[in-house]
């Protein structure tokens, strides 16, 4: 593995963990504000976003210290993004009030 590799799983496995944490933020302030219906919505996209999020974190942590290192680092890189584009959607979701 390269320097670079090593680098990328530094860096996903601490953006993880934080991004876990804005999402149990948000949805603890979507639960405490009763949005009602988009509100519901919008949680389950988050709880399924942290669940995304925990694995790639998970995932990068093996890559550093476990044997398949490439497949688990491009996998966490890949959960990472989709998780990263989710959050995103539901941000503008909820500023934009679409749903």
């Amino acid at each position: 593995m390269t320097n670079e590799g090593k680098k990328l799983s530094h860096h996903i496995l601490p953006n993880s963990a934080q991004l876990l944490g804005v999402c149990m933020t948000v949805i603890s302030l979507v639960k405490a504000l009763h949005i009602g219906h988009a509100g519901s919505i919008i949680d389950k996209l988050l709880a399924i976003d942290a669940l995304l999020f925990t694995v790639s974190a998970a995932l990068s942590y093996a890559a550093m210290r476990g044997s398949y290192r490439d497949n688990y680092e491009k996998l966490a890189d890949q959960l990472f993004m989709i998780g990263l584009f989710e959050l995103g959607g539901c941000a503008i979701l909820l500023a934009f009030e679409i749903i």
